[in-house]
């Protein structure tokens, strides 16, 4: 395992997370074309353009970590890595906070359109900011005295679309409530509980807390491996059935993030503590010599991907952060994993990601550099 950290500029990180930011998903002409044909003229279904989606939104998660941990002074100072009295053009942060700003206002210029469950990704971010803006009466990257209140209608609207959501018979989110197929990926566990946790418990709101936690609890009861200790992909209550592959390496990454999310106060770390530790005790099994998890992590021989391990290791430093994870085994099992991701940097991007998967079963082995690992890595 490695001792130390290998230095890294995260500047040129972050320069392509804000490019990416603004560009990733958008449809060209080409796409636009084919999906009004295929909508107005086949009446077929077909996909919506989502300002938000998931991708961005770790994108989103990673820039505003990113400047609230490396000490870089708020837009309005003017102040950042630059050096005091550097025009604030010219500064890392300044950069990061016209991306984040106009990331934002992009969407909400549009009405704020939620599609997907996806979405409330995009949202933590959000409410980070809006939060701080309140308790501090100053104006962030994301919220000024402007739009303060769009903001939080934003945000409300974001939590109203999540409570009103279909669930099964246990209370779980299916993946793809209009599928009618009763889905529950593991997915919606990163993506969905720490936005509501956090905001039941800003907001004393009970009702989201339990929702987070009760979609972690089941999951955990019906989409685990016995053998393994592992997550399969997903699952239906209706079926008993388990779906996908077990230790996909970025299911083990969403179902780790939204534990360690909906364990920020005591309502969750009491009902998840014991179960977290036993996950991530089972996931560091499967850790290779260089720090690297597979895509699957059962896949010893099978390709390194950094977007499971940047995942991995960011739920593992939020985990001893709050206590959680105490030990040496943890801490040489983050620097070993960080260490990985840093290796894979190259111009900005970061490589050795597993391409974006179809659904169950279906986990393209393409490898690149893709959000899902960028995202992770600026806020390792």
């Amino acid at each position: 395992m490695e001792t130390s950290y290998h230095k890294l500029d995260k500047g040129a990180l972050a320069q392509t997370a804000c490019q990416e930011l603004m560009a990733y998903g958008l449809w060209d002409t080409k796409t636009r074309v084919k999906r009004w044909i295929k909508k107005n003229m086949l009446r077929r279904e077909t996909t919506v353009e989502d300002l938000i989606f998931w991708p961005t939104g770790l994108l989103a998660d990673g820039l505003w970590h990113y400047m609230k941990t490396c000490g870089i002074a708020q837009q309005t100072t003017g102040k950042g890595r630059g050096g005091e009295g550097t025009d604030a053009g010219d500064t890392d942060d300044s950069r990061i906070a016209q991306a984040l700003a106009a990331y934002y206002a992009r969407w909400m210029k549009k009405g704020g359109p939620i599609y997907y469950p996806d979405d409330l990704l995009a949202g933590e971010t959000l409410l980070c900011a809006y939060e701080e803006y309140r308790e501090s009466g100053q104006n962030n990257a994301v919220v000024r005295s402007d739009n303060a209140e769009a903001c939080r209608e934003a945000i409300e609207k974001l939590v109203s679309y999540m409570m009103c959501y279909p669930t099964d018979e246990m209370g779980s989110f299916p993946y793809r409530a209009a599928q009618n197929n009763g889905y529950v990926f593991v997915d919606v566990i990163g993506l969905v509980c720490p936005f509501l946790y956090r905001y039941g418990m800003l907001y004393d709101h009970r009702e989201a807390l339990e929702l987070a936690v009760k979609q972690v609890v089941n999951f955990a009861a019906y989409g685990m491996d016995g053998a393994t200790g592992l997550p399969y992909h997903g699952y239906a209550a209706h079926s008993a059935y388990k779906y996908g592959i077990i230790g996909w390496g970025r299911a083990v990454g969403w179902l780790l993030r939204g534990m360690t999310g909906c364990m920020a106060s005591e309502y969750g770390a009491k009902r998840l503590q014991d179960s977290y530790i036993t996950l991530v005790d089972a996931v560091l099994a499967y850790q290779h010599k260089d720090g690297y998890f597979s895509w699957q992590l059962q896949a010893a021989d099978g390709p390194e991907d950094t977007s499971a391990t940047g995942m991995i290791c960011v739920a593992l430093k939020q985990g001893i952060e709050l206590g959680l994870l105490a030990g040496t085994k943890y801490e040489q099992a983050l620097l070993a994993g960080t260490n990985a991701v840093y290796k894979s940097v190259r111009d900005g991007k970061v490589y050795d990601c597993s391409g974006e998967c179809e659904g169950f079963g279906q986990y393209p082995q393409r490898y690149g550099a893709y959000p899902w690992a960028l995202g992770p890595a600026l806020k390792l």
